[in-house]
């Protein structure tokens, strides 16, 4: 069986996210090696910190044009915070930036709004707009999980949005289409409920 790949470009939260696929009795490999990413069944790509040092990170290893092409040949993807920011077409922090262009549309800051905090930091409930998509089986119909965020996605086609959250307004707090599945919270934070998604994409 094709390995599950988490992709380490050294700037995430990997090894949490390893010990969360582990505790759902999955494997998954840390790697930086672009020939096992690509020869890999599942790949996650999580990320913490700021998108241009990120999608840098990606391009001067040729990890980028990787992940499109695991996407693209239909295996099993999963992003997870600025991961899932990197699939779109552009972010807007500190600048413009180029992303993997996956998805169209534009990562975006929260508005500053007298009382909010930002980053957005903490539980909040997911409004499921896909209930079947298959990352969601076996949770309740509304969700607790956790973010930890300044910016989040603005997809062009709504159809993709599989959840969305409230901070205060809504945004979109997930994202499916076909094969890719990307999340703006964190499951590996987010205890049983995230566990269960972990649980459903190793199953996918």
């Amino acid at each position: 069986m094709s390995e599950t790949v988490i992709v380490d470009y050294g700037m995430a939260n990997l090894r949490s996210v390893q010990k969360a696929f582990e505790r759902v009795g999955h494997s998954a490999v840390l790697t930086s090696d672009p020939k096992r990413v690509a020869a890999a069944g599942k790949v996650v790509l999580p990320g913490v910190g700021a998108f241009r040092d990120a999608i840098v990170r990606l391009r001067e290893t040729g990890l980028d044009d990787i992940v499109r092409k695991h996407i693209d040949s239909g295996r099993p993807f999963l992003g997870i915070c600025l991961g899932m920011q990197m699939l779109f077409d552009r972010d807007h922090e500190d600048g413009v930036h180029d992303g993997l262009g996956v998805f169209g549309g534009d990562v975006i800051r929260f508005p500053d709004v007298v009382g909010l905090k930002v980053p957005h930091m903490g539980w909040n409930t997911l409004r499921l707009a896909h209930p079947a998509c298959p990352l969601f089986a076996g949770l309740p119909d509304e969700p607790a999980v956790y973010f930890v965020h300044s910016y989040f996605p603005q997809p062009t086609v709504r159809a993709i949005v599989a959840a969305e959250a409230d901070y205060p307004t809504p945004f979109c707090a997930a994202i499916w289409k076909d094969n890719v599945f990307a999340t703006q919270f964190h499951p590996e934070k987010s205890q049983r409920v995230g566990l269960q998604m972990l649980r459903n994409f190793a199953a996918f």
